[in-house]
């Protein structure tokens, strides 16, 4: 699939209808929608209370903080390589 071309997915999270249109495959839309909405069930499991736009903010807060841990280890490992390079 060429950069600019737009594929159209429907997906379901947390028992609603999402129209996704982007760049990805299908497939790769369907895999983050499916992580999306166990991450919503993991943290609606830990509290039923929560209504879905409180659900919704936890679960980017929880997605964005496990993304900047992935990001500094990333660094880290980079930076690991690169001193091993100079030696």
């Amino acid at each position: 699939m060429s950069q600019n071309e737009k594929t159209r997915i429907t997906v379901e999270i947390h028992n609603r209808p999402y129209t996704i249109v982007g760049s990805e495959s299908s497939s790769h839309v369907r895999l983050v929608a499916s992580l999306v909405d166990q991450k919503m069930r993991e943290i609606q499991e830990m509290n039923r209370q929560l209504d879905t736009s409180s659900l919704a903010v936890l679960t980017a807060v929880n997605a964005m903080n496990d993304y900047l841990k992935l990001k500094e280890d990333y660094a880290t490992l980079l930076g690991s390589l690169k001193k091993k390079e100079d030696k």
